[in-house]
């Protein structure tokens, strides 16, 4: 391929098309040494829908979340696959691949938004599944369902924030991979997946608010289901993840040399 045709060293067309080279050889990566190929997408999210599903609705009278309960589910489970695999997968962005990092001249971001950009393929996959479920789920679709492109537009905000925040310092501070997953546990619960924002009492609704992954799903949802919507949530949400963002912009170039150093 021409110079022309991907760009100068160094330019804009060329990060890009580095971005795009190392996200689609991730996806080749992933899909050619698995039989199940693409369902691998679909069925973390499906199986997990399930158990939720199977849990609060034949097992125990449920009193959270809408119904239909299993398109619910899905609607915040999907990205929520998206966000934990992507933020797992940060903590080892540079250690995976430390030769071609020190040796490369690839800007180092590309190492951590290629994760977002392929993590965020797979999710975009994986919708054709969300439709049919609110399908043959009998779910009402709304206009709010244009606000599922703005949902999907800050979940990669405040992927790019983390990843340029978590990749570097998973390489000076070899305990933070472990405690990083411990925190995803124990953020799951924490994020309104089984449960609305609305059905958290008092004070809690308010707190969960600055969880940005709260008004995230919230977008998500409203389409499906406008009694979700809560302006506060979104708001304080992107809010969170543009300063996730900002503060991911001013610390990566500061650690990228003692990365270096340390791979």
């Amino acid at each position: 391929m021409t110079t022309a045709a991907v760009g100068a060293p160094g330019s804009v067309r060329r990060s890009l098309h580095s971005l795009w080279l190392l996200s689609a050889r991730d996806l080749r990566v992933r899909y050619s040494t698995s039989a199940l190929g693409y369902l691998w997408s679909v069925l973390d999210p499906l199986v997990m829908t399930g158990i939720y599903w199977f849990v609060f609705t034949q097992v125990f009278h449920r009193s959270v979340g809408e119904d239909p309960y299993i398109v619910f589910l899905i609607t915040a489970l999907l990205p929520w696959v998206w966000f934990n695999s992507a933020v797992t997968d940060f903590t080892k962005a540079f250690k995976k691949d430390a030769r071609l990092v020190r040796s490369t001249a690839i800007p180092r971001w590309i190492w951590v938004n290629r994760i977002v950009l392929s993590k965020g393929i797979e999710f975009l996959f994986a919708l054709p599944v969300l439709a049919l479920f609110a399908v043959f789920g009998g779910a009402q679709v709304s206009w709010a369902l244009l606000a599922f492109p703005l949902a999907v537009l800050l979940q990669s905000t405040l992927l790019i924030g983390l990843g340029l925040i978590v990749a570097p310092l998973c390489v000076m501070f070899g305990d933070l991979e472990r405690t990083t997953r411990l925190v995803l546990r124990a953020l799951f619960y924490a994020s309104p997946i089984i449960y609305g924002v609305g059905n958290l009492p008092g004070a809690f609704a308010d707190i969960a608010a600055f969880n940005p992954l709260a008004g995230i799903f919230t977008l998500y949802r409203v389409g499906f289901f406008p009694d979700q919507w809560d302006p506060l949530t979104v708001v304080v949400g992107a809010a969170v993840s543009l300063g996730i963002l900002t503060v991911g912009l001013i610390v990566f170039p500061r650690l990228e040399r003692p990365v270096l150093k340390e791979l």
